[in-house]
């Protein structure tokens, strides 16, 4: 297994910058998501590193070896593309086989690569039709095993399942999870679902505006995210501004904003700073003794209830397992303090 790492790179397109002094780590092994916004320089980030694209500054390392200048077809990764890019003349085994000819490998060895990654991916009974003859997760299927059939140390993938149905997107997603580490390859992925890097990933890396925005664990990313772009970008958190007003507990409190004083966990805290603050809409748990809101929308999600409230005119969200609560209502509810986090940054 091989990492990969860059330093400072920068791209630009048109004198418009969409990669700025980009810099990471991905360990040997580690499945990495380039997650964001439409423009914000994921993709661009991706095609740098499979080389098709030659950064303006910067350098791209795999392993110990710089491959800033080396052509995409001299470098030890395999990309996998939202269109599958298969042949359409040719059969699945000829289009896994393609690579392994250009390679000039033995008609032995590319047998054998070829039948190990078909068992893997279920593809046997698929190995003599054409592209047309088969289904959308069938012709992913055989996108992934054409890469995994050359044995790259970094497997690359550029929105694979946009596609894809929901219920093939699930399908497809575990098994690139599983076949990623059966192979023990290093993996770095593009999208902007945030739900699909939540689910795949051993690390995100949130880009804005063509930087990195903060690069951390999925659960971390969720629970702690240092910035209003992160919280809101992933899974919607509420912000709001408030003041540090008084210490309620060691490391604990309260902040004054417009929707009530609510308690939070705060580190080097200052009497009187403003700050802006997150919560997750799950967070919130229902109490009589809590804070007050109305019900505008209600709407049923199985295990739980969405709520869209409002207090002084500040609208939110919040999320119940259950709840009578119709629009018109009033309800009371409360966060516990380590739900509540002080942001960096505001949105």
């Amino acid at each position: 297994m091989i990492g990969v790492s860059a330093n400072g790179l920068v791209m630009r397109f048109d004198g418009v910058t969409a990669v700025d002094d980009v810099t990471f780590d991905v360990a040997p092994g580690e499945f990495v998501t380039l997650l964001g916004p439409s423009g914000c320089g994921k993709t661009t980030l991706l095609k740098m590193i499979s080389g098709f694209l030659q950064p303006h500054a910067g350098s791209i390392r795999l392993g110990d070896e710089d491959i800033t200048r080396v052509p995409p077809e001299a470098r030890d990764t395999a990309l996998c593309f939202q269109s599958y890019a298969l042949f359409p003349h040719l059969s699945v085994r000829e289009n896994l086989e393609f690579g392994l000819r250009q390679k000039r490998l033995s008609r032995d060895e590319r047998r054998r690569r070829v039948e190990e990654v078909a068992s893997t991916l279920e593809l046997d009974p698929q190995m003599d039709k054409l592209p047309n003859q088969l289904s959308g997760g069938q012709q992913q299927r055989v996108s992934l095993g054409r890469a995994l059939v050359m044995r790259p140390g970094v497997i690359l993938f550029d929105e694979p399942l946009s596609n894809l149905d929901a219920r093939l997107r699930d399908q497809v997603r575990i098994l690139i999870r599983r076949v990623q580490r059966d192979f023990g390859l290093t993996a770095i992925y593009v999208t902007h679902d945030q739900s699909e890097a939540l689910a795949l990933s051993d690390r995100i890396f949130v880009m804005n505006a063509g930087r990195v925005e903060q690069a951390d664990t999925p659960e971390a990313l969720y629970y702690r995210p240092r910035t209003g772009f992160v919280a809101d970008f992933i899974g919607g958190a509420n912000i709001l501004r408030g003041r540090l007003t008084a210490q309620t507990a060691p490391g604990e409190w309260a902040v004054d904003t417009p929707i009530g004083v609510l308690t939070a966990r705060v580190d080097a805290p200052r009497r009187g700073a403003e700050v802006h603050l997150c919560w997750r809409p799950e967070t919130a748990e229902l109490a009589a003794d809590g804070l007050p809101a109305q019900v505008l929308h209600r709407a049923f999600q199985g295990h739980f209830t969405d709520l869209a409230v409002a207090t002084n005119g500040v609208p939110y969200r919040i999320q119940v397992p259950r709840t009578q609560a119709r629009e018109g209502d009033e309800i009371r509810f409360r966060i516990a303090p380590e739900h509540v986090v002080v942001l960096e940054a505001g949105p």
